[in-house]
């Protein structure tokens, strides 16, 4: 999967099937609300159940609870900032820093088959490309 944005549009590939998508100005407030409340509550569940983030930490990095809680204040606080225009640029690309940074975890879901995360191997492989759309969305949002 991949994805290339030019303007307000953006042109999702997935193996042979492309779609194009016009972002226009009704969708993009509603997203970003979504988006925001998404990425606070995601970050809030960092510190309500911990455990379940650290399994999935691969297991080559050290101080594992540690990456959970920075990774939840990161979450909280570009969440917050999304919502306002004067900000949105520094979370939009702080997102799309976090997205790619946190990559490695989907993928290490992903090689034990959703082991790590109690899930289904559609689910742990479906995560590698929607994490792709995630990024393109907050890249999307830092536009605004």
């Amino acid at each position: 999967m991949g994805f290339f944005i030019c303007g307000n549009k953006v042109l999702f590939k997935f193996q042979e099937f492309y779609v194009l998508i016009q972002m226009n100005s009704k969708i993009k407030p509603f997203s970003i609300i979504i988006m925001s409340l998404f990425y606070i509550i995601a970050g809030i569940n960092h510190f309500i159940n911990p455990v379940w983030y650290v399994r999935i930490v691969p297991p080559i990095l050290p101080f594992k609870i540690v990456i959970v809680y920075i990774t939840g204040i990161l979450e909280i606080v570009l969440g917050s900032l999304l919502f306002f225009p004067n900000t949105r640029f520094i979370a939009g690309w702080g997102l799309v820093i976090l997205l790619f940074a946190i990559y490695p975890a989907n993928i290490y879901v992903a090689l034990t088959n959703g082991e790590a995360m109690d899930t289904t191997p559609i689910i742990a492989w479906g995560r590698l490309p929607f994490q792709f759309a995630l990024i393109a969305l907050a890249y999307w949002h830092s536009k605004a």
